[in-house]
């Protein structure tokens, strides 16, 4: 990541133009042209520098759901339950952790009802039990990285 990758990082964490050339404004607000933001962020996504690209939205606030999940998985079946879980298109994070429920992720829905959907699911074909962490309050901590 050079110099200009940090900038770019660092300036849209703090929001992305919402309007109908939103990458040539993010652009040029960062003294850049359209094309080489965006080939700039594709790369960063396939170097791994970047896991995500794109809008945060507040599941519950749309209708749908959220939960936390976490999971116990033997230290040699982790790769294989990781490539399950991570073949959902609810999961949105997924994290390996030094504890006994070693897999968290974040499991986002449209419909409420397919959170539970997507954990029977991911039970029968990793063969390991889910945990779920509901939201109970809710709190804003906004997270940035200074690169």
């Amino acid at each position: 990541m050079d110099e200009t990758d940090r900038r770019i990082v660092n300036a849209l964490q703090d929001g992305f133009p919402v309007c109908e050339h939103a990458f040539a404004q993010a652009a040029a607000g960062l003294g850049l042209a359209k094309e080489d933001l965006i080939q700039r962020i594709a790369r960063m996504l396939e170097a791994g520098e970047l896991t995500r690209f794109g809008p945060m939205y507040n599941a519950d606030r749309m209708g749908g759901a959220f939960t936390l999940c976490a999971m116990a998985v033997p230290a040699d079946d982790f790769e294989r339950v990781a490539a399950i879980v991570n073949a959902y298109p609810e999961v949105a994070h997924n994290y390996e952790r030094e504890h006994s429920l070693n897999m968290w992720f974040v499991l986002a829905a449209a419909k409420p009802g397919r959170i539970a959907e997507v954990v029977r699911d991911i039970e029968r074909r990793a063969g390991w039990t889910v945990l779920q962490f509901p939201k109970l309050d809710e709190y804003f901590v906004e997270l940035k990285f200074a690169l």
